[in-house]
C-alpha cells in the first residue's frame, strides 16, 4: 500500500471539493425549498484507522449514508454522522425546530438517504465534470449501528488501495443554523492515478 496516494488525491482534489460542495449546496436547497449555505470546504487525509477516533470512538452508534461510485473512476463515497448529530441534521433538511426528531424513522431515513444522493451526486458529478471521466453513484443506503461496524462494511466492500481517505468537511447553514457534513471519500486502487493522468493529459492538451 502507498499510504500518500490519498495525499496526491488530496491536492487534485482540492480545487474540486469546493465546486462540488457548492453544487452539493444547491442540491440541498432544491430539496428543502429554501436558500442553504456553505462553508468554504477543507479537504485532509486521514488514517483509515483514525476514523472511529474522530468520531468519538468505534462503539459509539452513528449513522453511514452510503453511495458506491462507478464508472471510469470507481470508489465510494459515505457521510458518517454521529447519531444525535444525524437527528438534528434530519431536522435541519425537514425544516424541523430543533430537538423536534428524537428517532430515525422511515421518513427521516428517507430524507437522510436523499440528502445524501443528492450531496453524492452533486459532488461526484462536480469531480467526473473536472476530470472528463464518467462516474455515477449507486443508490444511496442508510446504515444505522456503531462506528465500528460501519467501518467495517467499508472494509468488506472496497479495493481501495491507500492506507488513507479523504476527508472533506464542510457547514451548512439555514436560517442562523448549522450542521457539519463530514464527506469520507474513497477511491478505488486505480482511480487516483487515472484522474491525475487525465488531467495531465488535458493540461498538456
Amino acid at each position: 500500500m502507498d499510504e500518500s496516494c490519498a495525499r496526491k488525491f488530496q491536492n487534485i482534489l482540492a480545487n474540486m471539493a469546493n465546486i462540488g460542495i457548492h453544487n452539493a449546496a444547491k442540491g440541498m436547497s432544491a430539496m428543502v425549498g429554501e436558500n442553504l449555505s456553505v462553508t468554504e470546504p477543507t479537504v485532509t487525509a486521514v488514517p483509515f484507522h483514525k476514523i472511529p477516533t474522530l468520531l468519538g470512538g468505534p462503539e459509539i452508534e452513528a449513522v453511514g449514508i452510503y453511495l458506491r461510485v462507478e464508472g471510469s473512476i470507481p470508489g465510494q463515497i459515505m457521510m458518517v454522522i454521529p447519531y444525535p448529530k444525524a437527528l438534528e441534521l434530519a431536522d435541519l433538511i425537514m425544516g424541523e425546530p430543533p430537538g423536534t426528531t428524537t428517532q430515525l424513522g422511515a421518513m427521516e431515513r428517507s430524507a437522510l438517504a436523499e440528502l445524501g444522493n443528492l450531496t453524492g451526486s452533486f459532488f461526484l458529478n462536480a469531480i467526473a465534470d473536472q476530470a472528463g471521466l464518467p462516474a455515477r453513484p449507486s443508490p444511496p443506503a442508510v446504515i444505522v449501528d456503531m462506528v465500528g461496524a460501519i467501518m467495517d462494511i467499508i472494509i468488506a466492500t472496497t479495493g481501495f488501495l491507500c492506507e488513507e481517505v479523504l476527508m472533506v468537511q464542510a457547514k451548512f447553514l439555514r436560517d442562523g443554523r448549522e450542521t457539519q457534513a463530514d464527506f469520507w471519500l474513497i477511491p478505488d486502487q486505480h482511480t487516483i492515478e487515472t484522474i491525475a493522468n487525465q488531467i495531465e493529459e488535458d493540461n498538456a492538451g
